[in-house]
């Protein structure tokens, strides 16, 4: 289905003419943007907020990975690359199928227990733990358990929270979070779910439960808890799973730890205080074993990754492509808050895609050296997997693919002075994105909180697993500003709520101002004369060998 829209780049003379002029400004990218384009009343900034209206309104009912709501998402995405000029991206059209399978918990058919000198103690399922599904649990698990700390092996640094720890047949407990000595990129890496899994299978352990730091969460447990019943996803092609060998995953509330350090000599607030200063932790045996019975209903489910492609202009340099990409699934329809159960996803990731849609118009006139992909991906919340699949399974050739720049959540909730970069120093993107700032005006800043591991929880990372330079980039705000407040605040109330709506309020000349800077950026990309690279003191750069 054709989707038009009022003030739409097809109907609309002014936004043609808008356009123009940000075209002009690609063309001379060391003339700063005229700060008059950035306005919250101009064509370029309706154009982008229907999209997000488009997308979270409330009859989208929160874009669930392969609902009927997701694909009307996927088929409205591929009609505005379609009117962009980009051509589809597949052999089949716009949007590539990606089959998932789907695991729901049947948690009344369900039970979990801490057993110590054989007598069991019954853990309450919603208030005091939650069984994770995105692993393929067993039915039954009866296991000793250890505490590994942190639960982390970084070989780089000597840090080893297994050492003299015996885990083969049994259940891992640790705390969210990495010690001091552990550099960001390198603690990011680590606490991957796809790390943590090949630890554990290693090591022979086989399962986890973790405690997150309620010190360093996004989410609160009420909230998370309150949703646990959502079905979880696993892509159906059994060779891009990260979790073989789990048999059991499950996240304690960090109010009842103590549940689990019973009878050990230590208590959970002693280990909480260590972490809040990030020192190490012991590691430890347990006095107790876990048993469990999980009841899981599984389904089949399709869902669609959206691609359009810009050929490139070079006959020398098209045979190379540059990535922009952004998810366009959220949480569907969950547990109501104030009245409200649809979880409408205006800011994650809506926005993402709005600007994806609208850079493109911009990078089509540009006739940029290399051909520029356009990948709206499904799956992002259930685990980066519609990315994963798409990285894995590309619509050109895997080798050919030189940068993902990636558009999640940027947050426009304040004016746009600098941009916060995720990725900034791993590669030498990060000097384009240095040059463009400048040209624009604005500043450029490294993420101030990189203990919250942003840099591989978004799609970005499911590119850089396979070698490729990778940047995200976000509305940037100083430490203990009013901007920093305020974006602390949109994550306490709004993350993962249903209040990330379109009432809620947005900076639309921010929006502009980052849609402008994303198309820079490509094209400075797709026109440099040197394939981008991983700085040499990088630890991402190792994956480049696995392209």
């Amino acid at each position: 289905m054709c989707y038009s829209l009022p003030g739409s780049r097809a109907t609309s003379t002014v936004a043609l003419a808008s356009l123009a002029l940000l075209i002009a400004g690609l063309a001379r990218p060391q003339t700063p943007a005229p700060s008059a384009a950035w306005s919250a009343t101009s064509p370029a900034a309706t154009r982008w907020f229907s999209h997000v209206e488009m997308l979270a309104k409330d009859e989208m009912r929160g874009r669930e990975t392969g609902s009927p709501e997701h694909r009307q998402a996927a088929d409205y995405i591929a009609a505005q690359f379609k009117a962009a000029g980009l051509a589809a991206g597949t052999r089949a059209g716009y949007l590539q199928p990606v089959s998932f399978t789907s695991r729901r918990l049947l948690e009344k058919e369900s039970s979990l227990a801490l057993v110590t000198k054989g007598a069991a103690v019954p853990v309450t399922l919603g208030e005091q733990a939650i069984f994770g599904m995105r692993i393929d649990p067993a039915a039954t698990v009866e296991a000793p358990l250890v505490f590994a700390g942190y639960g982390l092996q970084v070989p780089e640094t000597g840090m080893d929270d297994f050492a003299g720890l015996d885990v083969k047949g049994k259940v891992v407990v640790y705390l969210v979070g990495s010690p001091a000595g552990v550099p960001g990129a390198l603690s990011a890496h680590y606490q991957s779910a796809w790390v943590r899994a090949e630890t554990l299978r290693r090591l022979g352990a086989i399962g986890l439960i973790s405690i997150p730091n309620p010190q360093a969460t996004d989410v609160p447990w009420e909230r998370s808890s309150a949703n646990r019943l959502a079905p979880a996803m696993a892509l159906a092609d059994a060779s891009l799973g990260d979790s073989a060998g789990q048999q059991l995953s499950v996240t304690f509330n960090p109010a009842h730890a103590d549940l689990l350090f019973a009878a050990s000599g230590h208590t959970f607030a002693e280990l909480l205080a260590l972490a809040g200063n990030r020192q190490p932790l012991p590691h430890f045996a347990l006095p107790t074993s876990v048993r469990a019975h999980v009841a899981v209903e599984k389904r089949a489910v399709e869902s669609q990754n959206v691609v359009g492609l810009l050929r490139g202009s070079d006959p020398t340099l098209a045979n190379e492509y540059v990535v922009l990409s952004a998810h366009l699934d959220h949480l569907g329809v969950g547990a109501a808050v104030n009245g409200d159960a649809i979880y409408n996803g205006a800011m994650d990731n809506a926005s993402g895609i709005a600007t994806l849609i609208e850079a493109a118009s911009a990078i089509v006139a540009a006739k940029p050296k290399r051909s520029v992909l356009f990948v709206a991906v499904t799956g992002e919340e259930k685990g980066l997997l519609g990315s994963r699949y798409f990285a894995r399974n590309p619509t050109v050739p895997r080798g050919s693919i030189v940068a993902d720049i990636n558009m999640d959540m940027f947050l426009p909730l304040y004016p746009l002075r600098q941009l916060m970069v995720l990725g900034l120093d791993e590669s030498d993107l990060g000097d384009d994105v240095r040059a463009v700032a400048a040209a624009v005006g604005i500043g450029v800043q490294v993420d101030p909180q990189p203990l919250r591991n942003r840099f591989t929880r978004s799609d970005q990372y499911s590119f850089i697993r396979e070698g490729v330079p990778a940047l995200a980039m976000k509305v940037g705000a100083e430490p203990d500003s009013p901007e920093a407040a305020i974006e602390a605040a949109w994550t306490k109330d709004r993350y993962h709520a249903p209040s990330d709506d379109l009432q809620q309020p947005i900076d639309r000349a921010a929006a502009v101002g980052f849609t402008e800077v994303v198309g820079r950026l490509a094209v400075q990309v797709a026109n440099r004369p040197t394939r981008p690279a991983w700085k040499p003191a990088s630890f991402f750069r190792r994956f480049a060998g696995t392209r």
